[in-house]
């Protein structure tokens, strides 16, 4: 099982959201590298649900991966912010994961998430713009136990 990190602003797709859902789509990643992360996702990892420009910004909880390399249908709809023309359904370009709730967390801001994470760690490195990233398990298994004992 490998461990990921996966950036939504709140006031577009929240923890809470995903929760009244159940299951989505994590749709609308235009980003190759997070795209190429997208991809080699398995069934069963866990995924940290952070909640990016929000006041403080933080992990809001955990899922887990159900479903892999999913043509993300948004590449399809010319309605979409994210249509690419290029895109055929016979040649998809961007693929996608569908995700399952399985707890929403008291926040545990990025300020605190320093301290855990490597120093160049994408998530703590300034300028990172990245959705999807992976988490080295000796971090992922930190957040866990400190989830537990909040």
């Amino acid at each position: 099982m490998a461990y990921w990190l996966l950036k939504s602003e709140p006031e577009v797709y929240s923890i809470e959201d995903l929760k009244r859902e159940g299951r989505a789509l994590w749709d609308g990643v235009r980003n190759y590298q997070a795209r190429n992360y997208l991809m080699q996702m398995q069934e069963g990892d866990l995924c940290f649900f952070y909640h990016s420009r929000a006041l403080p910004p933080g992990i809001a909880g955990l899922c887990r991966v159900v479903r892999t390399l999913l043509p993300d249908p948004t590449q399809f709809d010319p309605q979409s912010p994210y249509f690419d023309p290029k895109a055929t359904p016979e040649r998809p370009r961007w693929f996608t994961v569908e995700v399952e709730f399985l707890e929403a967390w008291p926040l545990i801001p990025l300020e605190a998430l320093k301290a855990l994470f490597p120093k160049d760690h994408p998530l703590v490195k300034r300028g990172n713009r990245l959705s999807v990233m992976p988490v080295p398990p000796e971090v992922a298994e930190a957040l866990i136990a400190r989830r537990g004992s909040r």
